[in-house]
């Protein structure tokens, strides 16, 4: 159990990708007074929380209801994370920032929230994991890397002064690679290799 929930941990913190988001949180509030800039933080890791939190609940329903075998939905979310994978290895995932400073504060929150915390990679994830590992394990994942992330967004300033912008593109080129290696897995596994 404990190395599923490690495996889970791992597989969460490379897709949500919390030190991009912090990038681009940092680069659009970076101009707000710091109790500002942390509500921002907080509204966006609560949009990110919610929607994660229904896709944990009723994630299996949705794919009954819409009648999508789970193999058809693994493939599919494959492709996004291989895409998403793809988008991070060559620096192309965070190139919306510019459009996040021209916005106010609560389109900020909604935006880092999702797409960018919850998007398809992760609601993908968490319907495949929930019915792979359980809705426990995956929530448990899900709460350490969302408290992870508020972390990084709340010392955003802190962190981008000690980290600097090359260590952060290094750590989302790694994460990207490894966003893609789960893309092919799930694209195999979707296909029964």
């Amino acid at each position: 159990m404990f190395s599923e929930l490690i495996q889970l941990i791992v597989l969460f913190f490379v897709i949500v990708d919390p030190f991009m988001s912090m990038g681009l949180f940092f680069s659009a509030t970076h101009a707000l007074k710091a109790q500002d800039r942390n509500r921002v933080a907080l509204i966006a890791i609560s949009v990110a929380v919610i929607l994660s939190a229904l896709f944990l609940f009723f994630g299996e329903q949705v794919l009954t209801v819409l009648q999508i075998q789970l193999n058809n939905f693994q493939i599919a979310g494959g492709i996004i994370l291989g895409l998403l994978g793809i988008q991070m290895v060559l620096g192309q995932a965070g190139q919306e920032s510019e459009k996040f400073s021209q916005q106010n504060a609560r389109a900020i929150a909604a935006v880092i929230g999702t797409p960018l915390l919850t998007g398809p990679a992760t609601i993908t994830t968490i319907i495949i994991s929930t019915t792979k590992f359980g809705m426990l394990l995956t929530g448990i994942a899900l709460a350490i890397v969302f408290l992870f992330t508020y972390l990084l967004l709340y010392f955003s300033p802190k962190v981008t002064k000690l980290l600097g912008p090359n260590v952060t593109k290094v750590i989302t080129t790694l994460l990207g690679l490894i966003t893609l290696v789960y893309g092919v897995a799930y694209i195999r596994t979707g296909l029964g290799f």
